[in-house]
């Protein structure tokens, strides 16, 4: 594959994971931070142009560079999460899901939540 070839993949997986990450923050169950920060490691391989655009936009910027500077979520997205993993687990329950799922969730989701929670809040609260 081509120094070029490679470029243009990275940069149309950046592309894509920037859709999504912009629709996660209007899709109350899309992650967008997740999505942004693909996107801005995406675009650190393939454009160096379209990620300082990313970590420098007004927006979607600071929880980029709160992640990679502090390690850090914002509060608003710990509370979305650890709501979004409860529902996950109450609609598994409700549509009689296979117990070894339901197991699997409230074993795994749990972990996921004390994870979330023990990163800092970040300087941008």
């Amino acid at each position: 594959m081509t120094q070029s070839a490679k470029r243009f993949f990275w940069m149309v997986c950046g592309c894509i994971a920037l859709g999504l990450g912009i629709a996660g923050y209007i899709l109350p169950l899309l992650p967008g931070t997740v999505f942004l920060l693909i996107a801005a490691f995406c675009f650190s391989r393939g454009s160096e142009r379209l990620h300082n655009w990313l970590i420098t936009h007004k927006h979607l910027g600071p929880p980029i560079l709160d992640w990679t500077n502090h390690g850090a979520i914002p509060r608003r997205a710990k509370i979305l999460a650890t709501l979004m993993m409860a529902a996950a687990i109450l609609a598994s329950y409700l549509m009689h899901a296979p117990i070894p799922v339901i197991i699997a969730q409230a074993i795994i989701l749990p972990l996921v939540c004390l994870f979330i929670w023990s990163r800092p809040i970040g300087p941008n609260p």
